[in-house]
Formats: structure tokens, C-alpha cells, sequence
């Protein structure tokens, strides 16, 4: 099954019901959004900018900018690069992209113009989406990039060396284009994050962002009742696979420009929302001004909010620990994955096993661990290892790098070059990386914390929580480029 038909599947049962809110508290709303035939986005005169869509809103804007670009020569196997910040136009976008079977090329808004460049000609990009933002970055580039490129331009103020999404496309069918679509076809290239050198790009199947929508519903049971905060950039395999859940489930979502903890905690209280996903420094912000007393609880209602997950970088317990004090009620995830295994669960803590916080976790749904040595054999205690990972969510390949693939998939395994001394109780400190290109956009493993008897342990079940004794301490590791 190709991702679309989940979006196709929620428009047909829960048209009506709202898909999508875009929130910016730093923006006064001022304006009224229009749109040719119908209204497709809502605005609410509130005192900041906030804009919402439907289920069926969404698939039809999809399908808008799908019809758009099949007009303007764009086929299956084409690629659609999107360099955009947070917005309501963001997914549709990317829906509307996959819909014609071409593939989507998310790209890093934090690129300047000659990373930009590259990734474009990397990935083969045929058109670009870009944003307000990257105005003067892409104005340094234009005239290299649009030969033989299709540039278009989301929001207002079109540059002259663009053509205007909006209004090209709303003059553009609703109904879906007629393009078959596998699970076996490709869907997307994502970016590994360069450290050392430019960044890789990675290849992945439908199955891949299938598997990925499956393993975060499993992880954190969203449900039609659910509404998912979004605060991280939408452009990595993390904020979108964690959004993921919300497809899979057909439930609301809220993409929050800004990262204040009084913007969160209104957001949560006005929206509704029940599931947060946030970095290690927003959510010692929230404490600390919780404690400050720039923040009372009282004045809010939060009582639906029900999980709060982190991942990106270690992830401290004490955090978590002062967390559990203040929002007793909370359940708690920490989420470990790689782009090239489709983002976040390939590992996971497991909301049932807060009270090993700290540790990376177990094997995700559907997803197989192992730790090798130099030769790929399984390491027995006391040696150095590798981390490997294997599922359904692991990359085709690097796109246009041979090399790079052959010494990183291997019979199906992604080997991260994460790498772990296994002791007779588990797993120690991690030593190094000569390379890895890892969810979230840092980059990062986190540390590993639990407790077993000291018995010999399967590798095939090597990551069960309930297997390890003793803590694992990870830092951060980088892949560099090859």
C-alpha cells in the first residue's frame, strides 16, 4: 500500500473533520486567505495566526498540485524538491508530489545556497518548492538551478524568477490523477546531515513510509481521539514519521511555529492537543518556567494531554524524573532511529518502561537488532560491536553512491557504525563513529540504562530492556561523509 491511500482513506471517512492547524503565535492575523472555486483554508481572526484544513480539503489540495505539476510535464521517478518552513501548504505539498508518483526531496532550511545547489543536482531534483525564507538564497542560485528546473514559490510576494504555487494550482482539478502506485515504488529522498562533508541522499519505498506510519501508531496507540503537536521542522524523517502516526490513525494535528514554553503550553491548553513531541532544551524551557512562576499551570487545560516523547539527543533522567513530578499523569517515550531506517522507532524506551529512562531502548515494531564486530559476526561479551538495524523501514540506498551503500546495507542489515562494547551485563560506553547520518537532524545515540541477571542473551534478543543489568552511556556520533 503507497502512503496516499492513508490520506485518500481519511478524506473518504473523515472529510469534514479539521486534518491540520498551522499556529504561530508571533504573527498577528490580519489578512483573509482566498482561494479560486472554494474556501480551502480557514483563517481565525484570534490574536495570533492560526489557519486550518480538513481531511478532505487537504486530499483535495493534493490532488490540485499533483494535476499541476502531471501539466507541466512532471511523470513517476521525477523528483520535486520542497524547501519550505513549517506551514499549512507543507504536506499537501508532499502528498500532492507522491501522488504523481514522482518522489519527494525534502530539503534542510538551514542549507545556504551551495548546499542547496548540491542536493538539488545530487538528487536529480526536476521541480523546487521554496518558501519566503530562502528568497535571497535561492536569488544567489536561480539562474544555475533553473535550467532545465521548474521553480516554484509558496506564500506571498513571488520573486520574478519563480511561478506562483497558489495560483497556479488552484486552477488545477481536485480529483486524484490516474497514476498507479505500489509499495515497491519509490517515494522519497531524504538527506543525511553532511557533518564533515555534503550531505548523502537517501532512497526510500512507499514501504518504508508505510511501515514508519505503523510503527509510531504501534509505539503510542494514537488514536482518532489524538491530537499531535508538531513543533520540529517537518523537512526530517523525524517531525513528519512522528506525524505519521496521526495519517495512520486519521487524527488532528497542530504545527506550532516557535519554541517559547508559554507559546507550547497555550497551544496544548487552546488546541487540545494530547501528544507532544519535544527536544531536550524545550522541555527544560517549560520546567524551568514552570518553576520560575512564568508559568501556571492553573490558568490552562491540560488534563487531555496524555504523552510526551523525546529524541534527537540523550536524553538526561533527571529531566525526566522532574518532569514525572510535575506532570504525574504524563506517559513517557524516547524515540532512537536513523534517516536511512525512515526516522524514529527502529528503536524505542516503550511507554511502558519509563522507569528505565535514559536508556535508547528495545527493538520497534518490526524492526530486528543486532551488534557485530569488524567481520559482521555477532560479538560475544566483552567485545567491541557494531549496532546494526533490519526492517521494512531501512533505505533502498544512497542514491547515486554505490560505494557508500555496499559498505552500509549488507544482507538487508543497515550497518549505523554506532559503536558499543557488550559486556557480561550488557551493553558499556559507546566509542565511536566513523560514520553515520542519523535521525533526528543531531544526530545522536542515546544513552542506554537497564537491568537483567547476567545470563547469556540471544542475540536475537539482544535490545529486550528486561535483558540488560547495567547502564549504557552514549554520546553523540556523526557519520562523516565517505
Amino acid at each position: 500500500m503507497p502512503i496516499t491511500e492513508l490520506l485518500v482513506r481519511n478524506a473518504e471517512l473523515y472529510g469534514d473533520e479539521i486534518a491540520l492547524v498551522e499556529v504561530n503565535p508571533e504573527i498577528t492575523d490580519t489578512r483573509k486567505v482566498t482561494w479560486r472555486e472554494y474556501e480551502l483554508i480557514e483563517t481565525n481572526p484570534i490574536a495570533h495566526y492560526r489557519r486550518e484544513i480538513t481531511w478532505r480539503v487537504f486530499d483535495e489540495k493534493a490532488n490540485r498540485f499533483a494535476n499541476m505539476l502531471i501539466s507541466r510535464g512532471v511523470k513517476k521517478g521525477d523528483k520535486v524538491g520542497i524547501l519550505l518552513m513549517n506551514c499549512l501548504e507543507w504536506l499537501p505539498i508532499y502528498f500532492g508530489i507522491l501522488k504523481t508518483g514522482a518522489l519527494a526531496v525534502p530539503l534542510n532550511f538551514r542549507y545556504a545556497s551551495d548546499e542547496i545547489k548540491y542536493c538539488l543536482d545530487l538528487a536529480e531534483v526536476d521541480v523546487l518548492m521554496f518558501g519566503p525564507e530562502f528568497i535571497g538564497r535561492i536569488e544567489e542560485i536561480a539562474d544555475e538551478i533553473s535550467r532545465n528546473r521548474l521553480l516554484f514559490y509558496v506564500g506571498e510576494g513571488c520573486p520574478s524568477f519563480a511561478e506562483h504555487y497558489d495560483s497556479q494550482a488552484a486552477n488545477f482539478s481536485s480529483v486524484a490523477p490516474d497514476i498507479k502506485l505500489t509499495d515497491d515504488d519509490y517515494a522519497a529522498i531524504y538527506f543525511s546531515s553532511g557533518t564533515t562533508g555534503f550531505p548523502k541522499a537517501i532512497l526510500h519505498k512507499h514501504m518504508s513510509l508505510v511501515h514508519s506510519a505503523r510503527t509510531e501508531q504501534a509505539h503510542h496507540g494514537q488514536t482518532r481521539k489524538d491530537n499531535f503537536l508538531c513543533i520540529p521542522p517537518l523537512y526530517h524523517t523525524g517531525a513528519k514519521m512522528h506525524w505519521f502516526g496521526s495519517l495512520y490513525a486519521g487524527s488532528k494535528a497542530v504545527l506550532l511555529k516557535g519554541v517559547k514554553p508559554k507559546s507550547i503550553i497555550e497551544t496544548v491548553s487552546r488546541e487540545h492537543c494530547t501528544i507532544v513531541w519535544l527536544l531536550v532544551p524545550w522541555a527544560q524551557d517549560i520546567l524551568d518556567a514552570i518553576d520560575r512562576g512564568d508559568i501556571d499551570l492553573s490558568h490552562y487545560e491540560l488534563s487531555q494531554w496524555r504523552l510526551m516523547h523525546i529524541g534527537a539527543q540523550p536524553v538526561p533522567p533527571s529531566l525526566i524524573n522532574r518532569w514525572k513530578k510535575v506532570f504525574p499523569d504524563h506517559q513517557y517515550d524516547t524515540n532512537y532511529g536513523l534517516s536511512e531506517s525512515i526516522g524514529p522507532g527502529c528503536v524505542h524506551l516503550g511507554v511502558e518502561n519509563i522507569h528505565k529512562v535514559g536508556a535508547i531502548g528495545k527493538a520497534g515494531f518490526g524492526w530486528e537488532v543486532k551488534i557485530v564486530d569488524e567481520n559482521g559476526d555477532t560479538v560475544s561479551r566483552g567485545d567491541v560491536g557494531e549496532l546494526c538495524v533490519k526492517g521494512p523501514g531501512v533505505m533502498t540506498c544512497y542514491y547515486r553512491d554505490e560505494k557508500a551503500t555496499a559498505e552500509t546495507l549488507k544482507d538487508g542489515w543497515l550497518f549505523t557504525e554506532i559503536w558499543h562494547r557488550r559486556t557480561r551485563t550488557g551493553l558499556s560506553s559507546s566509542l565511536t563513529a566513523r560514520r553515520m547520518s542519523s535521525y533526528p537532524a543531531a544526530r545522536t545515540s542515546i544513552p542506554y540504562r537497564s537491568r537483567t541477571s547476567s545470563a547469556q542473551i540471544p542475540l536475537s534478543r539482544m535490545w529486550q530492556l528486561s535483558d540488560f543489568p547495567t547502564s549504557v552511556s552514549a554520546r553523540s556520533l556523526r557519520r562523516s561523509s565517505r
